[in-house]
């Protein structure tokens, strides 16, 4: 805990999601309360996306992170506010490729087991 993954499109190869995701594992401590070494990041490259009407169109990396329950609802969209505004100064998309960033905070379900 916390369980993040990034969904990012392909036209974002160029970006060091490791780097990105060692950037985030900090702002996920401060505004969470979690310990850095229970970060734990996963980065999937999407193949087929749609914005609106538009197949061939914008980039889009959303960011899900569940932590174990116990923040509060304003907690949870300032670690969102946060994350958003880390992906928009690390990322830079490629020439005339609109960027849609977004981030959700949920608590993990009652049934979450992990092993070490």
């Amino acid at each position: 805990m916390p369980q993040i993954t990034i969904d990012r499109s392909p036209a974002l190869d160029h970006v060091d999601w490791s780097e990105l995701a060692v950037a985030l594992h900090p702002v996920v401590v401060e505004k969470a309360s979690a310990r850095l070494e229970a970060c734990k990041t996963r980065v999937v490259r999407t193949e087929d996306e749609v914005v609106g009407a538009d197949a061939d169109g914008p980039a889009i990396v959303h960011v899900t992170i569940a932590l174990l329950a116990g923040r509060t609802t304003e907690a949870k969209a300032e670690l969102a506010e946060a994350v958003v505004e880390l992906l928009r100064k690390r990322i830079e998309p490629a020439d005339g490729v609109t960027l849609h960033l977004s981030a959700e905070v949920r608590d993990l379900d009652p049934s979450y087991r992990k092993a070490v």
